[in-house]
């Protein structure tokens, strides 16, 4: 199916590994040209090298302010959709946890992709058009044991979303949350060994004790996830807004 992305340009954030780095592969073969960013310049630049005439590198922490600033700044104006998009906090409970914790999952969770989501948005604004995608957690529906910092941030998103489709002006601009359950990507890693530890089995047995109580029987592939959020990110989903869309294999239901 063809979802009418050719040449629309794209960001993508966190985009070096993972449900990011599978986002901005589906966008570029769908003809779309794609920015993206994350810490690890050689896997973005692979990246580029395989869609040269496609794809901009702009790699640095995105909650850095000077790197966000930069990042910017280097936005084209005529920017159609963004992908924001970043790995999680550490696996904690409540009483692990430190104020210093909760000020630095404030930052990587939140903080940045609202100051970033507002100058977006101007420029969506004055062309009248654009699509938010947010990548957030399944956690927004049920929180997920041991990641209390996640569990509240990322449903602090859903909120700022949800409030921004209320202000957005135009008729062809929307904001989405897509919600992801158990995926086969390394941020499950410290959901892996938090749960081996608590429970004193082997990673690999707390993997497959974590798969199991998944419905359909297994983790996510993240090009599945990725095929979604193309669609959201695409002129085909001008009537979905405000809304998250949850992939988690049917644990939520």
């Amino acid at each position: 199916m063809d979802i009418q992305i050719k040449n629309l340009k794209y960001l993508v954030t966190g985009a070096s590994s993972g449900l990011g780095q599978a986002v901005a592969t589906h966008l570029l073969k769908e003809g779309a040209e794609v920015i993206i960013t994350a810490r690890n310049k050689s896997t973005l630049t692979e990246i580029k090298n395989q869609w040269p005439e496609k794809v901009s590198v702009i790699p640095g922490d995105i909650t850095d302010q000077s790197f966000l600033n930069d990042l910017k700044d280097a936005l084209p104006k005529d920017i159609y959709g963004a992908f924001l998009n970043a790995g999680g906090p550490p696996a904690a409970t409540i009483s692990e946890t430190t104020m210093d914790n909760w000020d630095n999952a404030y930052r990587l969770v939140l903080r940045w992709k609202i100051e970033l989501s507002k100058y977006i948005l101007q420029l969506f604004e004055k062309s009248k058009r654009g699509r938010f995608l947010f990548s957030e957690s399944a956690s927004v529906n049920s929180p997920i044991p041991n990641l209390v910092l996640s569990n509240s941030f990322r449903m602090a998103v859903v909120g700022y979303v949800k409030t921004m489709t209320k202000e957005i002006t135009s008729n062809d601009i929307t904001a989405n949350v897509i919600a992801p359950g158990y995926h086969e990507t390394s941020a499950l890693d410290r959901i892996f060994r938090k749960m081996a530890e608590q429970e004193t089995v082997s990673i690999q047995e707390a993997k497959q004790r974590l798969q199991s109580r998944v419905p359909v029987g297994r983790l996510g592939n993240p090009e599945e996830f990725a095929s979604l959020a193309a669609w959201l990110l695409s002129p085909l989903a001008g009537f979905a807004s405000g809304q998250v869309f949850t992939l988690d294999g049917g644990e939520g239901r």
